[in-house]
């Protein structure tokens, strides 16, 4: 498993994953306009991860408050928030993270100043360590979708470079493979910024599992040619509809899915579920920097200078191309998804199960 971030006396250490696979640099962010650098340049990405950067930042910005009265406490709080909510705006896990660090506040207003610093620390730890946890529950329920034998495609990064640890999509690969089942990957090299290329391909080739990489434009032929069994996608926002924002190409993959008969999954801890929006429509869609598309590395021009570029940075798959979304509480169906956070929510009921699918054929 790769850290992609880590708290160690009193530092926030970040993987810098911009510059994987060449070099494995880590990034010491000593205050939280550095981990909102981080954020906004991709030293760190991925919906999990940048959720726990944000709460990492906000304790790290907290530090340096001087102040004993919690009014003025939390008033400072706020402009380190604004920060991190500014950098990425289509990822849910930033604003997530903000508001559950605000409500331990507002629940402990009355512990003294420098002992809810403190506090901030032990929060921020509790959310990585738990999404290590949430990412090994995703891999156990997805592993029941995945045969012996399955050829299995991914798009983006959603390893554990994207999370805490073990990752969303890659985990359930992870847990069949130490189940015993012989599998393969595809990964697209997810253009413009090829984190498949770059951060998947090396993650699972660390990982020992079988893995090849293939343009995003090859991924057609390999369905038409029935040489992809299941696709497994992360998510950065997922709305109450089932409705799934992800990195740019992730739409035509589900579309080639629903055509070919392709199971499409996808890995969504709870955190990514935005339940206050009905749909992918009101899903912010980040645009970048026309650098990423003219440029490899930020450094290598391939396209001529002064052409015009459009860089979305994710689109929406809309939620009938969705086979299941596999959460930590299960796989379930998108028109289910709204039902989770129901108190009296049937969740064994609603969970869909894998006999769904057939058997491998032999060949």
């Amino acid at each position: 498993m790769v850290n992609a971030i880590e708290w160690k006396d009193g530092i926030v250490f970040m993987l810098d994953q911009s510059k994987l696979p060449i070099k494995v640099t880590y990034i010491k962010c000593t205050d939280y306009r550095m981990v909102a650098e981080g954020i906004r340049k991709l030293w760190i990405r991925g919906a999990p991860a940048i959720g726990i950067a944000a709460a990492m930042g906000i304790a790290l910005g907290a530090q340096d408050i001087k102040t004993a009265r919690f009014e003025e406490f939390i008033k400072a709080i706020e402009p380190i928030c604004n920060k991190l909510l500014a950098t990425r705006p289509t990822a849910v896990n930033i604003r997530w993270a903000v508001e559950r660090i605000k409500q331990l506040l507002h629940a402990k207003k009355n512990e003294p100043v420098e002992r809810l610093k403190q506090v901030l620390i032990e929060e921020a730890k509790t959310i990585l360590a738990e999404d290590i946890e949430i990412n090994k529950a995703i891999g156990r329920w997805g592993a029941e979708f995945i045969r012996d034998g399955d050829t299995v495609l991914t798009h983006c990064n959603a390893g554990s470079l994207a999370t805490g640890g073990y990752g969303t999509a890659t985990a359930p690969m992870l847990v069949a493979r130490d189940q015993g089942k012989n599998i393969q990957v595809i990964a697209d090299e997810t253009r413009p910024v090829l984190q498949g290329a770059r951060l998947t391909a090396w993650e699972l080739m660390q990982a020992g599992i079988d893995v090849t990489l293939i343009t995003d434009s090859t991924a057609g032929v390999l369905m038409q040619r029935k040489e992809i069994d299941l696709v497994i996608v992360g998510t950065d926002r997922t709305a109450k509809n089932g409705d799934v924002a992800n990195k740019i190409g992730t739409y035509p993959l589900a579309v080639l899915c629903k055509e070919h008969k392709i199971p499409f999954y996808v890995a969504a801890p709870l955190s990514s579920i935005d339940f206050s929006i009905s749909s992918g429509k009101q899903i912010p869609i980040e645009e970048r920097g026309p650098e990423e598309v003219t440029h490899v590395f930020n450094r290598y021009r391939i396209a001529p200078e002064g052409v015009k570029v459009r860089n979305i940075a994710f689109d929406v798959t809309p939620h009938k191309y969705v086979t299941a979304i596999i959460t930590e509480k299960g796989a379930f169906r998108p028109s289910d998804i709204k039902h989770l956070m129901r108190k009296k929510a049937n969740i064994e009921a609603l969970r869909l199960r894998p006999h769904t699918r057939g058997k491998k054929a032999k060949t």
